[in-house]
Protein backbone atom coordinates (compact mmCIF):
# COMPACT_ATOMS: atom_id res chain seq x y z
CA UNK A 1 0.00 0.00 0.00
CA UNK A 2 2.78 2.45 0.87
CA UNK A 3 4.42 1.80 -2.52
CA UNK A 4 1.18 2.73 -4.31
CA UNK A 5 0.79 5.89 -2.21
CA UNK A 6 4.42 6.86 -2.86
CA UNK A 7 3.97 6.38 -6.61
CA UNK A 8 0.80 8.50 -6.69
CA UNK A 9 2.54 11.19 -4.66
CA UNK A 10 5.44 11.30 -7.14
CA UNK A 11 2.98 11.56 -10.04
CA UNK A 12 1.21 14.47 -8.33
CA UNK A 13 4.54 16.35 -8.16
CA UNK A 14 5.66 15.31 -11.64
CA UNK A 15 7.39 18.57 -12.63
CA UNK A 16 9.86 18.73 -9.75
CA UNK A 17 10.18 14.94 -9.73
CA UNK A 18 11.05 14.92 -13.46
CA UNK A 19 13.84 17.46 -12.96
CA UNK A 20 15.26 15.37 -10.12
CA UNK A 21 14.94 12.23 -12.26
CA UNK A 22 16.89 13.85 -15.11
CA UNK A 23 19.61 14.96 -12.69
CA UNK A 24 19.92 11.42 -11.28
CA UNK A 25 19.84 9.93 -14.77
CA UNK A 26 22.75 12.08 -15.96
CA UNK A 27 24.87 11.43 -12.87
CA UNK A 28 24.22 7.66 -12.91
CA UNK A 29 24.93 7.47 -16.65
CA UNK A 30 28.25 9.24 -16.19
CA UNK A 31 29.25 7.11 -13.19
CA UNK A 32 28.24 3.72 -14.64
CA UNK A 33 29.65 4.44 -18.10
CA UNK A 34 33.03 5.56 -16.70
CA UNK A 35 33.26 2.42 -14.58
CA UNK A 36 32.15 0.14 -17.44
CA UNK A 37 34.52 1.65 -20.00
CA UNK A 38 37.38 1.54 -17.49
CA UNK A 39 36.92 -2.17 -16.74
CA UNK A 40 36.17 -3.11 -20.36
CA UNK A 41 39.18 -1.20 -21.69
CA UNK A 42 41.44 -3.00 -19.24
CA UNK A 43 39.92 -6.36 -20.16
CA UNK A 44 40.18 -5.56 -23.87
CA UNK A 45 43.88 -4.76 -23.51
CA UNK A 46 44.63 -7.75 -21.29
CA UNK A 47 43.00 -10.28 -23.62
CA UNK A 48 44.90 -9.09 -26.71
CA UNK A 49 47.89 -11.35 -26.21
CA UNK A 50 48.39 -14.59 -24.27
CA UNK A 51 51.24 -17.06 -24.02
CA UNK A 52 53.91 -14.53 -25.05
CA UNK A 53 56.77 -14.55 -22.55
CA UNK A 54 58.88 -11.82 -24.08
CA UNK A 55 58.86 -9.17 -26.81
CA UNK A 56 62.14 -8.06 -28.36
CA UNK A 57 62.57 -4.85 -30.32
CA UNK A 58 64.76 -1.79 -30.66
CA UNK A 59 65.35 0.26 -27.46
CA UNK A 60 62.45 2.69 -27.21
CA UNK A 61 60.86 2.15 -23.80
CA UNK A 62 58.89 -0.93 -22.83
CA UNK A 63 55.50 0.76 -23.06
CA UNK A 64 56.15 2.02 -26.58
CA UNK A 65 57.38 -1.42 -27.69
CA UNK A 66 54.32 -3.09 -26.16
CA UNK A 67 51.86 -0.62 -27.70
CA UNK A 68 53.04 -0.80 -31.29
CA UNK A 69 53.88 -4.53 -31.30
CA UNK A 70 50.70 -5.81 -29.66
CA UNK A 71 48.08 -3.05 -29.88
CA UNK A 72 49.12 -1.40 -33.17
CA UNK A 73 49.26 1.97 -31.41
CA UNK A 74 52.00 4.40 -32.34
CA UNK A 75 54.97 3.73 -34.58
CA UNK A 76 58.33 2.03 -34.00
CA UNK A 77 61.23 4.39 -33.32
CA UNK A 78 63.77 2.02 -34.84
CA UNK A 79 64.06 -1.52 -36.16
CA UNK A 80 66.19 -4.58 -35.48
CA UNK A 81 68.15 -6.79 -37.85
CA UNK A 82 66.39 -9.80 -39.36
CA UNK A 83 69.46 -11.83 -38.40
CA UNK A 84 68.66 -11.09 -34.76
CA UNK A 85 65.33 -12.89 -35.24
CA UNK A 86 67.16 -15.89 -36.73
CA UNK A 87 69.57 -15.97 -33.78
CA UNK A 88 66.73 -15.77 -31.26
CA UNK A 89 64.80 -18.52 -33.02
CA UNK A 90 67.83 -20.84 -32.76
CA UNK A 91 68.44 -20.09 -29.07
CA UNK A 92 68.32 -23.17 -26.86
CA UNK A 93 65.92 -21.58 -24.33
CA UNK A 94 63.37 -20.36 -26.88
CA UNK A 95 60.41 -22.50 -27.85
CA UNK A 96 59.24 -20.41 -30.81
CA UNK A 97 59.68 -16.92 -32.22
CA UNK A 98 57.28 -14.80 -34.28
CA UNK A 99 58.68 -11.92 -36.39
CA UNK A 100 56.69 -8.69 -36.69
CA UNK A 101 57.19 -6.02 -39.38
CA UNK A 102 55.12 -2.81 -39.31
CA UNK A 103 55.09 0.38 -41.35
CA UNK A 104 52.51 -0.04 -44.12
CA UNK A 105 48.73 0.24 -44.18
CA UNK A 106 45.66 -0.47 -46.28
CA UNK A 107 42.81 2.06 -46.26
CA UNK A 108 43.58 3.08 -42.68
CA UNK A 109 44.16 -0.46 -41.37
CA UNK A 110 47.63 -1.47 -40.17
CA UNK A 111 49.59 -3.98 -42.25
CA UNK A 112 51.62 -6.53 -40.30
CA UNK A 113 54.33 -8.61 -41.95
CA UNK A 114 55.00 -12.02 -40.43
CA UNK A 115 55.21 -15.72 -41.26
CA UNK A 116 52.94 -18.72 -40.75
CA UNK A 117 54.25 -19.27 -37.20
CA UNK A 118 52.04 -16.30 -36.31
CA UNK A 119 48.89 -18.30 -37.06
CA UNK A 120 50.27 -21.46 -35.47
CA UNK A 121 51.42 -19.99 -32.14
CA UNK A 122 49.81 -16.61 -31.48
CA UNK A 123 47.19 -16.74 -28.72
CA UNK A 124 44.74 -14.27 -27.22
CA UNK A 125 42.21 -14.19 -24.39
CA UNK A 126 42.43 -17.32 -22.26
CA UNK A 127 45.11 -18.95 -24.45
CA UNK A 128 42.77 -19.17 -27.45
CA UNK A 129 44.46 -19.91 -30.77
CA UNK A 130 43.71 -18.06 -33.98
CA UNK A 131 41.11 -19.70 -36.22
CA UNK A 132 40.23 -19.09 -39.86
CA UNK A 133 36.69 -18.14 -40.72
CA UNK A 134 37.42 -18.92 -44.37
CA UNK A 135 40.56 -19.66 -46.38
CA UNK A 136 44.01 -20.53 -45.09
CA UNK A 137 47.41 -19.15 -44.09
CA UNK A 138 50.15 -17.88 -46.43
CA UNK A 139 51.16 -20.08 -49.34
CA UNK A 140 52.70 -17.51 -51.65
CA UNK A 141 54.77 -14.33 -51.46
CA UNK A 142 51.79 -12.03 -52.11
CA UNK A 143 49.21 -13.77 -49.91
CA UNK A 144 47.31 -11.76 -47.30
CA UNK A 145 45.24 -12.82 -44.30
CA UNK A 146 42.66 -10.32 -43.10
CA UNK A 147 41.29 -9.67 -39.65
CA UNK A 148 37.53 -10.09 -39.29
CA UNK A 149 36.89 -6.34 -38.96
CA UNK A 150 38.88 -5.49 -42.10
CA UNK A 151 37.05 -8.09 -44.21
CA UNK A 152 33.65 -7.00 -42.90
CA UNK A 153 34.11 -3.24 -43.25
CA UNK A 154 35.78 -3.39 -46.69
CA UNK A 155 33.64 -6.30 -47.92
CA UNK A 156 36.62 -8.47 -48.92
CA UNK A 157 36.49 -12.17 -49.74
CA UNK A 158 39.07 -14.86 -50.39
CA UNK A 159 40.65 -14.25 -53.81
CA UNK A 160 40.21 -10.46 -53.79
CA UNK A 161 43.21 -8.28 -54.53
CA UNK A 162 44.36 -5.51 -52.17
CA UNK A 163 47.05 -2.86 -52.56
CA UNK A 164 48.98 -1.77 -49.51
CA UNK A 165 50.50 1.68 -49.07
CA UNK A 166 53.52 3.09 -47.30
CA UNK A 167 52.78 4.75 -43.96
CA UNK A 168 49.87 4.33 -41.56
CA UNK A 169 47.46 7.05 -42.70
CA UNK A 170 43.98 6.41 -44.07
CA UNK A 171 45.18 7.79 -47.41
CA UNK A 172 48.61 7.62 -49.02
CA UNK A 173 50.37 8.89 -52.13
CA UNK A 174 52.80 5.95 -52.11
CA UNK A 175 50.83 2.84 -52.97
CA UNK A 176 52.56 -0.40 -54.02
CA UNK A 177 50.42 -0.89 -57.11
CA UNK A 178 52.88 -3.11 -58.99
CA UNK A 179 52.42 -5.96 -56.51
CA UNK A 180 48.85 -6.39 -55.21
CA UNK A 181 48.28 -8.97 -52.50
CA UNK A 182 45.65 -11.69 -52.82
CA UNK A 183 43.42 -12.54 -49.85
CA UNK A 184 44.17 -16.15 -48.92
CA UNK A 185 42.22 -16.25 -45.66
CA UNK A 186 40.04 -14.35 -43.21
CA UNK A 187 40.44 -14.84 -39.46
CA UNK A 188 37.53 -15.48 -37.13
CA UNK A 189 36.67 -12.53 -34.83
CA UNK A 190 38.85 -12.25 -31.73
CA UNK A 191 37.70 -8.99 -30.13
CA UNK A 192 41.30 -7.70 -30.27
CA UNK A 193 43.31 -5.39 -32.57
CA UNK A 194 43.96 -8.47 -34.76
CA UNK A 195 40.46 -7.99 -36.16
CA UNK A 196 41.51 -4.75 -37.83
CA UNK A 197 44.92 -5.90 -39.08
CA UNK A 198 46.01 -6.93 -42.57
CA UNK A 199 48.57 -9.73 -42.29
CA UNK A 200 51.03 -10.24 -45.13
CA UNK A 201 54.21 -12.25 -45.60
CA UNK A 202 57.64 -10.92 -44.70
CA UNK A 203 58.64 -11.83 -48.24
CA UNK A 204 55.80 -9.65 -49.55
CA UNK A 205 56.88 -6.73 -47.34
CA UNK A 206 60.39 -6.98 -48.78
CA UNK A 207 59.16 -7.44 -52.36
CA UNK A 208 56.91 -4.36 -52.49
CA UNK A 209 59.81 -2.16 -51.38
CA UNK A 210 62.17 -3.40 -54.10
CA UNK A 211 63.01 -1.14 -57.06
CA UNK A 212 60.41 -1.58 -59.85
CA UNK A 213 62.84 -3.42 -62.16
CA UNK A 214 63.81 -5.93 -59.44
CA UNK A 215 60.16 -6.36 -58.43
CA UNK A 216 59.06 -7.15 -61.99
CA UNK A 217 61.87 -9.68 -62.31
CA UNK A 218 60.81 -11.30 -59.03
CA UNK A 219 57.18 -11.52 -60.17
CA UNK A 220 58.23 -13.26 -63.37
CA UNK A 221 60.17 -15.94 -61.45
CA UNK A 222 57.81 -16.03 -58.46
CA UNK A 223 56.97 -19.73 -58.74
CA UNK A 224 60.65 -20.67 -58.57
CA UNK A 225 61.47 -18.63 -55.46
CA UNK A 226 60.82 -20.33 -52.07
CA UNK A 227 58.90 -18.16 -49.60
CA UNK A 228 61.62 -18.46 -46.94
CA UNK A 229 64.40 -17.11 -49.20
CA UNK A 230 62.89 -13.62 -49.41
CA UNK A 231 62.92 -11.55 -46.25
CA UNK A 232 63.52 -7.94 -45.21
CA UNK A 233 66.84 -6.82 -43.81
CA UNK A 234 65.12 -5.37 -40.74
CA UNK A 235 61.94 -6.07 -38.81
CA UNK A 236 60.06 -4.26 -36.04
CA UNK A 237 60.00 -6.80 -33.21
CA UNK A 238 59.96 -10.48 -32.24
CA UNK A 239 57.51 -12.27 -29.95
CA UNK A 240 59.03 -15.12 -27.96
CA UNK A 241 57.82 -18.14 -26.02
CA UNK A 242 60.34 -19.79 -23.71
CA UNK A 243 60.79 -23.47 -22.93
CA UNK A 244 61.16 -22.68 -19.24
CA UNK A 245 59.91 -19.67 -17.28
CA UNK A 246 62.92 -19.96 -14.99
CA UNK A 247 65.25 -18.70 -17.74
CA UNK A 248 63.24 -15.58 -18.51
CA UNK A 249 65.34 -13.04 -16.58
CA UNK A 250 68.65 -14.57 -17.60
CA UNK A 251 67.61 -14.48 -21.25
CA UNK A 252 66.26 -10.94 -20.94
CA UNK A 253 69.59 -9.74 -19.57
CA UNK A 254 71.51 -11.58 -22.31
CA UNK A 255 69.34 -10.07 -25.06
CA UNK A 256 69.69 -6.55 -23.66
CA UNK A 257 73.47 -6.98 -23.71
CA UNK A 258 73.65 -8.24 -27.32
CA UNK A 259 76.63 -6.72 -29.13
CA UNK A 260 75.68 -7.38 -32.77
CA UNK A 261 72.42 -5.43 -32.65
CA UNK A 262 70.75 -2.97 -30.29
CA UNK A 263 67.98 -5.02 -28.69
CA UNK A 264 65.56 -4.53 -25.81
CA UNK A 265 63.58 -7.41 -24.31
CA UNK A 266 60.44 -6.69 -22.32
CA UNK A 267 57.98 -8.84 -20.37
CA UNK A 268 54.41 -8.12 -21.56
CA UNK A 269 52.92 -8.63 -18.10
CA UNK A 270 55.32 -6.16 -16.48
CA UNK A 271 54.78 -3.60 -19.25
CA UNK A 272 51.00 -3.99 -18.91
CA UNK A 273 51.24 -3.37 -15.16
CA UNK A 274 53.21 -0.19 -15.83
CA UNK A 275 50.57 0.91 -18.31
CA UNK A 276 47.75 0.51 -15.77
CA UNK A 277 49.80 2.29 -13.10
CA UNK A 278 50.09 5.27 -15.42
CA UNK A 279 46.39 5.11 -16.20
CA UNK A 280 45.44 4.65 -12.54
CA UNK A 281 45.59 8.38 -11.74
CA UNK A 282 43.32 9.24 -14.67
CA UNK A 283 40.91 6.46 -13.67
CA UNK A 284 40.71 7.73 -10.10
CA UNK A 285 40.13 11.33 -11.21
CA UNK A 286 37.26 10.24 -13.48
CA UNK A 287 35.71 8.16 -10.70
CA UNK A 288 35.97 11.02 -8.18
CA UNK A 289 34.32 13.42 -10.64
CA UNK A 290 31.55 10.89 -11.31
CA UNK A 291 30.88 10.40 -7.60
CA UNK A 292 30.81 14.16 -7.03
CA UNK A 293 28.19 14.50 -9.78
CA UNK A 294 26.17 11.72 -8.13
CA UNK A 295 26.43 13.33 -4.70
CA UNK A 296 25.17 16.63 -6.10
CA UNK A 297 22.20 14.80 -7.62
CA UNK A 298 21.43 13.05 -4.35
CA UNK A 299 21.55 16.40 -2.56
CA UNK A 300 19.07 17.64 -5.17
CA UNK A 301 16.85 14.66 -4.36
CA UNK A 302 17.04 15.46 -0.66
CA UNK A 303 16.27 19.13 -1.34
CA UNK A 304 13.24 18.24 -3.46
CA UNK A 305 11.83 15.98 -0.74
CA UNK A 306 12.46 18.57 1.99
CA UNK A 307 10.88 21.36 -0.07
CA UNK A 308 7.72 19.29 -0.47
CA UNK A 309 7.23 18.78 3.28
CA UNK A 310 5.15 21.93 3.88
CA UNK A 311 3.13 21.43 0.68
CA UNK A 312 2.28 17.89 1.79
CA UNK A 313 1.05 18.82 5.27
CA UNK A 314 -2.55 18.11 4.30
CA UNK A 315 -1.50 14.79 2.70
CA UNK A 316 0.23 13.72 5.89
CA UNK A 317 -2.83 14.77 7.94
CA UNK A 318 -5.08 12.52 5.84
CA UNK A 319 -2.63 9.64 6.19
CA UNK A 320 -2.56 10.15 9.97
CA UNK A 321 -6.39 10.12 10.09
CA UNK A 322 -6.55 6.75 8.28
CA UNK A 323 -4.06 5.27 10.75
CA UNK A 324 -0.57 5.91 9.39
CA UNK A 325 1.94 6.43 12.19
CA UNK A 326 5.21 8.41 12.20
CA UNK A 327 7.15 5.28 11.20
CA UNK A 328 4.86 4.79 8.17
CA UNK A 329 5.50 8.35 6.99
CA UNK A 330 9.23 7.88 7.53
CA UNK A 331 9.08 4.74 5.40
CA UNK A 332 6.94 6.49 2.77
CA UNK A 333 9.61 9.12 2.10
CA UNK A 334 12.29 6.42 1.81
CA UNK A 335 10.14 4.47 -0.65
CA UNK A 336 9.66 7.61 -2.79
CA UNK A 337 13.42 8.18 -2.92
CA UNK A 338 14.10 4.55 -3.83
CA UNK A 339 11.36 4.49 -6.49
CA UNK A 340 12.94 7.52 -8.13
CA UNK A 341 16.40 5.98 -7.88
CA UNK A 342 15.29 2.60 -9.34
CA UNK A 343 13.70 4.34 -12.32
CA UNK A 344 16.87 6.39 -12.83
CA UNK A 345 19.09 3.29 -12.65
CA UNK A 346 16.97 1.39 -15.19
CA UNK A 347 16.96 4.37 -17.54
CA UNK A 348 20.74 4.90 -17.15
CA UNK A 349 21.49 1.24 -17.92
CA UNK A 350 19.25 1.44 -20.98
CA UNK A 351 20.90 4.64 -22.24
CA UNK A 352 24.42 3.23 -21.77
CA UNK A 353 23.60 -0.10 -23.43
CA UNK A 354 21.96 1.55 -26.45
CA UNK A 355 24.82 4.04 -26.81
CA UNK A 356 27.46 1.30 -26.68
CA UNK A 357 25.49 -0.78 -29.17
CA UNK A 358 25.27 2.14 -31.58
CA UNK A 359 28.91 3.29 -31.28
CA UNK A 360 30.57 -0.12 -30.78
CA UNK A 361 31.80 -0.37 -34.36
CA UNK A 362 33.25 3.13 -34.28
CA UNK A 363 35.00 2.56 -30.94
CA UNK A 364 36.58 -0.69 -32.15
CA UNK A 365 37.69 0.81 -35.47
CA UNK A 366 39.07 4.09 -34.09
CA UNK A 367 40.43 3.12 -30.67
CA UNK A 368 40.63 -0.68 -30.66
CA UNK A 369 38.14 -0.82 -27.79
CA UNK A 370 35.76 -3.77 -27.86
CA UNK A 371 33.15 -2.87 -25.25
CA UNK A 372 30.36 -5.20 -24.17
CA UNK A 373 26.86 -3.72 -24.29
CA UNK A 374 26.02 -5.68 -21.13
CA UNK A 375 27.09 -3.46 -18.24
CA UNK A 376 25.68 -5.72 -15.52
CA UNK A 377 28.72 -7.27 -13.85
CA UNK A 378 30.15 -7.56 -10.36
CA UNK A 379 31.71 -4.09 -10.46
CA UNK A 380 28.41 -2.51 -11.54
CA UNK A 381 26.46 -4.28 -8.79
CA UNK A 382 28.99 -3.10 -6.19
CA UNK A 383 28.61 0.50 -7.34
CA UNK A 384 24.82 0.20 -7.39
CA UNK A 385 24.89 -1.13 -3.82
CA UNK A 386 26.99 1.89 -2.82
CA UNK A 387 24.54 4.21 -4.60
CA UNK A 388 21.52 2.69 -2.86
CA UNK A 389 23.32 3.03 0.47
CA UNK A 390 24.11 6.69 -0.21
CA UNK A 391 20.48 7.27 -1.23
CA UNK A 392 19.29 5.72 2.03
CA UNK A 393 21.50 8.06 4.04
CA UNK A 394 20.45 11.10 1.97
CA UNK A 395 16.73 10.31 2.17
CA UNK A 396 16.82 9.87 5.95
CA UNK A 397 16.86 13.66 6.50
CA UNK A 398 13.52 14.43 4.76
CA UNK A 399 12.13 11.14 6.10
CA UNK A 400 12.98 12.24 9.65
CA UNK A 401 11.31 15.61 8.92
CA UNK A 402 8.11 13.77 7.96
CA UNK A 403 8.45 11.63 11.10
CA UNK A 404 8.66 14.75 13.25
CA UNK A 405 5.61 16.31 11.62
CA UNK A 406 3.58 13.15 12.30
CA UNK A 407 4.25 13.19 16.03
Amino acid sequence: MLVSIAWQSLKARRKTVMLTFISLLISLTVLLSVEHIRSQAKESFNRTVSGIDMIVGAPSGQLNLLLYSVFRLGSPVNEIQYQSFINLKKHKDINWAIPIALGDSHKGYRVLGTNNDYFNYYQYGDKQKLAFKVGQHFRGVFDAVLGAEVAKKLNYHVGDQIIIAHGIGSSSFSEHQLSPFVVSGILAPTGTPLDKTVHVTLAGIEAVHLPPAHLKQLIVHLDKVPLEQIHPKTITSVMLSLKSKFSIFTLQRAINQTQDDRLMAILPGVAMTELWLLMGTVENILRVISFLVLISSLIGLCTMLLASMQQRASEFTVLRIIGAGPASLFLLILIEAFLLLVLSVIAAIGVISLTLWYFNGWLSAEFGLFLSTNILNQSTFEILALIFGATLVTACLPAYEAYQQAK
